[in-house]
């Protein structure tokens, strides 16, 4: 092993990355249990990849073999079913951990200087993520998803001048079809990876250069009483930690997996009318209410539209947050308030949509 180890230690810089290890440490305080929200969604989107590639050997990216395809994997296929439960639950799973960690990152004041750039990073692999989950929706081939999609996809239609060149794009043609199919499948399995690698490379590499933040309140208090933030070595005292939280949420993930299979449904009909309550998944439900909601017309302006610039203006900010929050007490109370505004705004609005809604 010695002899291994020297062959490698002269080509890769392992001493580099041993000493690293051997001296990085952890900020340990009463909000360090955060800290584990980004290692929980790196996790999910490991299982991911991994039952992604085995669905891959099965699946078949058309409008007549899709369906057909997956419906074989379920039946036919050595434990096919429980790889597409777990690919389908580990995919909620996954924005769900993305949508904790980006707020208590933001509550936690992560975002500050030198971290903008791991701010950004990590918002756009928010995005993409839910990039993942609109494009790999559709998949399966089944009514649900061919119906949320053509709902969703209908959405920026109402942006002007644009709007329809960006409903053609999505769809590959002016309606739902099986080239919207294979778009999709193409964007899922190689666009979206591809970019993910790079920014998720980026994202982890930035979070070791800086560690992990301090939260201002945390570093307040340890200046005012002397002395500095105590700290836990990475290897074994964190990664440790770090493991158990994904061995809970391997047993979480299996346990849904096992008692609740993702079903497949029927079968998309292009020629069929929408099945009532067509709804895209938990996690658009909240802008698919607000544009629900929106009156026709505000002060002459169409509401989708409205609501839609708001939504992008919306986003925008929290991308620049770091370059627009002046790091002072009361800049921090202002961006705990919205965020406390956002979050109750996003949770009410998909009750409500769970609800029933506006019909």
């Amino acid at each position: 092993m010695g002899t291994i180890r020297n062959w490698l230690a002269a080509r890769l810089p392992l001493d580099v990355v041993q000493e690293a290890i051997d001296h990085k440490t952890v900020p340990q305080h009463r909000h360090s249990f955060w800290y584990y929200l980004g290692g929980m969604t790196l996790f999910f989107f490991g299982v991911q990849v991994a039952t992604g590639i085995l669905l891959l050997l099965y699946y078949r990216p058309s409008a007549g073999e899709a369906y057909d395809s997956v419906q074989f994997i379920m039946t036919r296929v050595p434990f096919g079913w429980l790889i597409r439960s777990l690919h389908s639950w580990s995919a909620n799973l996954m924005v769900g951990a993305a949508f904790v960690h980006l707020f208590s990152v933001l509550y936690l004041k992560a975002y500050r200087k030198p971290r903008e750039v791991t701010w950004v990073s990590g918002m756009l692999l928010l995005f993409i993520t839910l990039a993942f989950g609109f494009t790999g929706y559709l998949l399966p081939w089944n009514e649900l998803a061919f119906f949320a999609t053509r709902v969703g996809t209908d959405i920026p239609g109402a942006v002007p001048v644009v709007g329809d060149a960006i409903v053609t794009f999505l769809r590959g043609g002016p309606q739902v079809s099986g080239a919207t199919l294979t778009r999709f499948f193409g964007i899922h399995v190689a666009v979206l990876p591809a970019i993910t690698t790079v920014l998720l490379g980026l994202h982890l590499v930035l979070v070791q250069y800086h560690g992990m933040s301090v939260p201002p309140s945390v570093e307040e208090e340890s200046a005012r009483q002397g002395r500095p933030v105590p700290t836990m070595p990475f290897v074994p005292h964190f990664a440790l930690r770090d493991l158990f939280g994904w061995m809970v949420a391997l047993a979480l993930l299996a346990g849904l997996s096992a008692m609740l299979p993702w079903e497949l449904g029927t079968k998309a009909d292009l020629f069929a009318s929408a099945p009532a309550g067509i709804k895209p998944e938990w996690y658009f439900l909240w802008a698919f209410q607000a544009l629900k909601v929106m009156p026709g017309h505000v002060l002459g302006i169409e509401g989708e539209l409205v609501a839609i610039g708001a939504m992008s203006l919306g986003a925008l900010g929290i991308v620049l947050l770091p370059f627009l929050d002046p790091d002072t007490v009361r800049a921090r109370r202002i961006v705990n308030w919205l965020a406390s505004a956002a979050v109750v705004f996003m949770v009410a609005m998909t009750v409500w949509s769970l609800m029933g809604g506006v019909q």
